[in-house]
């Protein structure tokens, strides 16, 4: 299973101003950077967590169907279905129709299930024979996302930005604080 971000979002969850006021910063000296902090925060968050907070468009690629009627999206939460295409030997795409599928996109994880006794062609491709594009993200706006989600991402930032160095010589590791951690615990898979 290989995903594949076909769309970025259009905004961040949080932004420059809330973040400068956050960090207590009234100079634009540092924009640039606060900016890199804001979008490097939302990525460590939603790659520890397999979550999408804004809006984006992914393709996920299968070399072949699950066993099980159901298939477990690498991302939370899925908006909608957007294509599921089947490649046959000539690599040749076969788009299937949607309501072949049920959604469950707030689950977690967002899972595709299989609707009633339809049956899926096999994909003749080898290696990624099956492509299925959805959109993932809370919404398309800042006030989407959770706002304890928006708080870690602030906390982040800040933590970030003041401990630029990766490690300090003749110091302990700076790790990430214990309390974005905590307010994200909430959203962190269970796994058995």
């Amino acid at each position: 299973m290989t995903t594949v971000l076909l769309s970025a979002p259009a905004v961040e969850p949080i932004t420059l101003s809330e973040a400068k006021v956050h960090l207590r910063v009234d100079t634009n000296a540092e924009d640039t950077l606060i900016q890199s902090l804001i979008m490097a925060s939302r990525l460590h968050i939603e790659a520890a967590l397999d979550l999408a907070l804004i809006t984006q468009t992914w393709r996920l690629h299968l070399d072949r169907w699950p066993r099980a009627r159901s298939l477990n999206f690498p991302l939370s939460p899925v908006q909608s279905l957007t294509a599921v295409k089947v490649y046959d030997d000539a690599d040749t795409s076969e788009t299937l129709d949607n309501t072949a599928f049920i959604l469950d996109g707030t689950a977690n994880p967002a899972r595709l299930v299989l609707s009633g006794r339809a049956s899926l062609p096999i994909p003749g491709r080898t290696a990624n024979g099956i492509e299925i594009d959805f959109v993932a993200g809370y919404g398309d706006e800042p006030s989407d996302v959770p706002q304890t989600v928006r708080q870690a991402l602030l906390l982040l930032v800040a933590h970030w930005y003041e401990n630029r160095e990766p490690v300090e010589i003749g110091t302990t590791t700076t790790t990430i604080p214990g309390t974005v951690s905590e307010l994200l615990s909430p959203y962190r898979r269970r796994r058995l």
